[in-house]
């Protein structure tokens, strides 16, 4: 029995937060697929009798100031959310391994020219920068997404470059050298499985700060457009009748805030499992 008990305390204690990040993502995902399913109205459908109602048995969350209800539009909204944050990291992703690799296998002018391209993105603030581009293109799903990935590739590509300038010097990739393996063969079969690792952390909590972009970017209105509803939408339809209607803002900023939170407890829990000098 102490036994047993010692080794649910070790698990819990290396796997808590894991487990907690993986509940929360996986139950909000599975509530974004299953959304056209699981809600109980159509988000677009107005309902003019039914305006500002308090949560109740025919609407759990309330309705809007259309009557919309605002479970189905929370419901709906974590596809459009989830969906940015994938997209957009997987952009960044693509774009950070790519340069990354390049500059820390070739090194030289490919290394000065990358990374000085990396410098000069890193002198704006990213939000401030991704609104300067938004704000010159029409306000879409997709460009949301192009220009929240095309301007967050730096750190993903600070970090492949790093473990590239340490693996490139490694026997195994030496040795493919010296038995005539191409810098193609070289970076996809020995050196990107070994420097995938962090990616996926940086990826996972990446994705947690696309969702914050979008939700702010639709906050302000840049972001998607009504009627198509998003986390951020709502809450802007929200802070007008904060006073009479508190769960039009207090329902999606719960989302956005346990969403955020599980993708942070994942790739913390990701990074302490992945890198043998965090394992206690």
């Amino acid at each position: 029995m102490n036994i047993a008990a010692l080794a649910t305390a070790r698990f819990w204690n290396r796997y808590g937060l894991l487990v907690a990040g993986l509940v929360i993502v996986g139950g909000m995902s599975i509530a974004a697929i299953l959304a056209p399913w699981l809600a109980p109205h159509d988000p677009t459908m107005l309902d003019m009798s039914h305006i500002l109602e308090a949560p109740s048995a025919a609407h759990p969350l309330g309705t809007d100031a259309l009557g919309r209800d605002v479970l189905s539009r929370m419901l709906h909204g974590a596809r459009v959310s989830l969906w940015v944050g994938f997209v957009a990291v997987g952009l960044s992703v693509i774009i950070g391994l790519a340069l990354g690799l390049a500059a820390g296998y070739f090194g030289g002018i490919v290394d000065e020219i990358i990374m000085r391209a990396v410098d000069v993105m890193l002198c704006f603030p990213s939000f401030f920068l991704i609104l300067a581009v938004i704000a010159f293109l029409e306000p879409s799903l997709v460009n949301i997404m192009v220009v929240i990935g095309l301007t967050s590739w730096m750190g993903v590509a600070r970090l492949v470059r790093a473990e590239t300038l340490a693996l490139r010097e490694r026997d195994f990739v030496l040795a493919a050298r010296v038995a005539g393996a191409g810098p193609v063969r070289i970076i996809t079969l020995h050196i990107l499985p070994n420097a995938i690792a962090p990616v996926l952390v940086s990826a996972t909590l990446g994705v947690a700060g696309a969702i914050l972009v979008e939700s702010s970017l639709s906050f302000l209105g840049l972001g998607v457009q009504p009627p198509m509803p998003s986390w951020g939408n709502i809450l802007m339809e929200g802070k007008d009748v904060l006073t009479i209607a508190p769960w039009m803002s207090f329902f999606p900023g719960l989302a956005i805030l346990f969403t955020v939170l599980g993708y942070n407890l994942l790739g913390e829990s990701l990074r302490d499992i992945l890198d043998p000098r965090l394992r206690r």
